[in-house]
């Protein structure tokens, strides 16, 4: 299974100034396979430590100069570590804290070793108050779910993306390569982006399965919520992720999750699960000028789940109904919306988490919304989001009336088309955006 992020690890080992490499995301999100991959086709030899699995290993890390953990490692594996032809790979590395800290030593110490690391909850060990991480002496990565791009690449229609990727405006668009795409569209939307479910779907094509796989994934948070939580708070982090998929594209309100609860008790369990990696929120900003965040407020913001796929199953959508032609009318907006912005989400650089943002005009007689608000270079651009290929446009008008963005997105089924300073992107071609918006 081709990820993108694999480019980014390739560059990091070749580049002279590289540091040692955390790969952060949720977890079942592909991070150790990518690295396995990546360990393969680039070195010689992998050396492979799961803290979770061997815990021995963290006794390794008792002193953190690295010749003297290499030794204990050697020792331990029976495995000798080669510069430039070896990689060290440290998985679950949030089990071992003295390992994280000793990363910064192999930067000062032993730059031409390649080290990489992943860690799920790698968050909550970084949070903790005696904990110093070594800012300035790693990088880091952000992994996602697969994107509609690289669920592409996993059923095989290179060629169908590769149309896709070179799509202009200027272009006649093939009526058959549009309904396959909007086919496989619809598919990722009953699959999502989660490794094993694409893989198992693109093997075996079975509905049923794909189901009991998102329910095992789903599971598998829930029994976490106990290594990062105590308590009441776990009950509270229940709460909150069980609602979570149904509360996708609208305003969240702490009383909507437990209206008997106090916001400073359901705060803190969303906290968690943000730094988990299993919801995100889109902030409101003023959208007045950049960066975005300079007015945004974080009192309001919307929240979007993990993975479409299984905001799709916890909402009790039936699989079958959704792959029928209609399907931007199932559940109008919520999965549309959940998909834009884990496309947005998914989209370069990976370096740094992305944020995403939200405009609304509280106006009596004139509200208006727009669902996604970004910056490309030092263009501000709002989008819209439709579930069907109609819709009013009356929130992007008002925007654009109001503030110097140069045109609107409005992403949607409808076909690629610029008119009125609308450029119409369909669901389809997402990954394309930044693309589109130079060319318009």
């Amino acid at each position: 299974m081709q990820r993108y992020l694999m480019q980014a690890l390739i560059d990091w080992k070749t580049r002279p100034s590289r540091m040692p490499l955390i790969v952060r995301g949720a977890r079942q999100v592909g991070k150790t396979t990518l690295l396995r991959q990546f360990g393969k086709a680039q070195f010689e030899h992998v050396l492979e430590i799961n803290f979770e699995l061997q815990p021995d290993y963290a006794d390794c890390f008792h002193d953190l100069q690295p010749q003297a953990i290499i030794n204990a490692i050697s020792s331990v594996s029976g495995q000798q570590l080669t510069a430039s032809k070896s990689l060290l790979m440290l998985d679950e590395i949030q089990e071992c804290p003295n390992a994280i800290k000793a990363l910064r030593y192999f930067k000062e110490n032993m730059p031409e070793l390649h080290v990489v690391a992943a860690g799920s909850l790698l968050e909550f060990t970084l949070r903790e108050e005696d904990f110093r991480m070594p800012v300035g002496r790693i990088e880091s990565l952000y992994m996602k779910p697969l994107s509609f791009d690289e669920y592409l690449l996993a059923k095989g229609f290179d060629e169908l993306r590769h149309y896709l990727q070179t799509l202009t405006l200027f272009d006649q668009q093939q009526p058959a390569i549009i309904v396959k795409a909007e086919q496989l569209l619809r598919e990722y939307f009953v699959t999502g982006g989660m490794p094993n479910v694409v893989a198992n779907f693109c093997e075996h094509q079975d509905l049923q399965e794909v189901q009991l796989l998102q329910a095992g994934i789903l599971d598998t948070y829930r029994r976490d919520f106990g290594k990062y939580a105590k308590g009441a708070r776990v009950n509270y982090l229940q709460k909150i992720f069980e609602r979570a998929p149904g509360m996708v594209a609208q305003h969240f309100q702490y009383s909507k999750i437990d209206p008997d609860a106090q916001s400073r008790d359901l705060k803190p369990a969303l906290v968690d699960l943000v730094d988990a990696g299993l919801v995100y929120q889109a902030y409101h900003t003023s959208a007045s000028g950049l960066p975005l965040s300079a007015t945004m407020s974080e009192k309001k913001f919307k929240l979007l789940f993990l993975d479409v796929g299984l905001v799709k199953f916890t909402n009790q959508l039936d699989p079958d109904l959704m792959l029928q032609k209609d399907i931007m009318l199932i559940n109008q907006g919520v999965l549309v919306e959940q998909f834009v912005g884990q496309e947005l989400l998914t989209s370069e650089p990976w370096y740094y988490p992305q944020q995403l943002y939200y405009w609304q005009r509280e106006k009596p007689g004139s509200m208006a919304e727009i669902d996604y608000v970004i910056n490309v270079d030092e263009k501000i651009i709002p989008i819209e989001v439709k579930a069907g290929k109609t819709g009013s446009m009356r929130s992007l008008q008002v925007f654009l009336n109001e503030k110097s963005s140069p045109f609107g997105i409005r992403l949607s089924m409808h076909p690629l088309s610029f008119k009125n300073r609308i450029l119409s992107i369909p669901l389809y071609m997402i990954s394309e955006l930044k693309r589109l918006v130079h060319l318009a």
